[in-house]
């Protein structure tokens, strides 16, 4: 098989780039979750919690940014374990509302540390400086996206 005709650039594309550090360190952070005894998604869901202690579960699963099954599906695992009730509305009994229990709020408690301390490994060596023109990277790279 010939290379003929190929042109490879001088550097490695952007975008590669970009993709191939973001799922390092999604994996990242999923690891120091799971080590914290819980998920990207328990994370999600508690932190809209803490943030609003009453939701819906139709709230819950836009706030999250999934759909109403998987949502259905996490709850479920996480009131197995304690971490979150679900009570149905009076007023209309498709509807159910999803609370923290005081286990919920020492996972999120457990998760928040553990998110830190991975936030905090990913500023290693930068400066103040260097985070503020790197978020200015990133919102530049969103909105080339977006346009």
């Amino acid at each position: 098989m010939s290379n003929i005709g190929v042109v490879r650039p001088p550097q490695e594309p952007i975008g590669l780039l970009l993709a191939r550090t973001a799922k390092a360190a999604g994996r990242a952070f999923d690891d120091a979750l799971a080590a914290a005894g819980g998920s990207r998604p328990a994370w999600l869901i508690l932190i809209s919690l803490i943030q609003a202690s009453h939701r819906t579960q139709g709230e819950l699963a836009q706030a999250v940014g999934i759909t109403g099954p998987t949502l259905t599906h996490h709850l479920a695992a996480m009131e197995r374990q304690g971490l979150v009730t679900r009570e149905r509305s009076a007023d209309n009994r498709r509807i159910q509302r999803v609370s923290l229990t005081e286990a919920g709020r020492e996972r999120f408690r457990r998760l928040r540390d553990s998110a830190t301390a991975h936030d905090v490994r990913l500023r290693a060596g930068l400066t103040d400086a260097e985070l503020d023109q790197f978020r200015s990277f990133l919102a530049r790279v969103g909105a080339n996206l977006a346009g």
